[in-house]
């Protein structure tokens, strides 16, 4: 499995346990709107410790980008993440992801989940190929939801929240349902993009199923 080292470029805040990682770019280093890679950190004792994250760059970008949810009660590689500077090093792995655009249609993201449509979106966006594309995003509260002006600025009205810890005039609480699903969706012949918790994937496309979605419409990250 090939390796590639990178030095950290820029990292800045997005949310309260969001961040962003702005690396090098290996010379031919290439991937597909939604496709990630597995990341390790360069130094001693942290080099085998690698996690995957998706690219929110654009692949055409003389730079790599990754939008990483820290998680600060796991003991794991987010931690040592978040301790990082940049002129830190990390160490990528081979890219790989079952994420990517078909055709216009609903994506629908829990948490951390989104990241994989930030890059397709952009991708959309940068060819004027933006269409009637929707995005239902599920999180917790309002200061959870990464992106939120690049979204709106990519999907205006298209981009669609509910949030089930919060209650706001804003946006809708609870969780996505078989009915937030009908009432926000394009139509029912186009895709159903998919990411987020495997539980929240699993259930989402149930509804799905059970709204008569042909499977074959649903795209999602494959976890077997």
């Amino acid at each position: 499995m090939k390796e590639h080292i990178v030095k950290i470029k820029e990292i800045d805040t997005l949310t309260h346990n969001v961040l962003r990682f702005v690396t090098e770019k290996p010379k031919h280093y290439a991937f597909t709107p939604g496709q990630a890679t597995e990341i390790a950190i360069n130094k001693n004792g942290l080099k085998e410790k690698k996690n995957p994250y998706t690219f929110t760059c654009l692949p055409e970008d003389n730079y790599l980008e990754f939008t990483i949810k820290i998680y600060p009660s796991h003991d794991g590689l987010t931690n040592e993440l978040q301790k990082l500077k940049v002129n830190d090093e990390l160490i990528l792995h081979e890219v790989f992801g079952a994420i990517h655009y078909k055709g216009e249609g609903t994506f629908i993201a829990g948490g951390a989940g989104v990241t994989p449509f930030i890059a397709i979106l952009r991708d959309l966006k940068s060819k004027n190929e933006m269409g009637n594309n929707t995005l239902l995003f599920a999180n917790k509260t309002k200061k959870d939801i990464i992106h939120k002006g690049t979204f709106e600025n990519l999907l205006g009205s298209n981009f669609v929240n509910i949030l089930s810890d919060e209650k706001t005039e804003e946006y809708a609480n609870g969780y996505i349902t078989k009915e937030f699903i009908k009432e926000n969706w394009i139509n029912s012949t186009t895709f159903f993009y998919l990411c987020g918790p495997e539980s929240m994937m699993d259930a989402v496309e149930q509804q799905l199923l059970d709204l008569n979605i042909d499977k074959k419409m649903i795209v999602k990250e494959d976890f077997s």
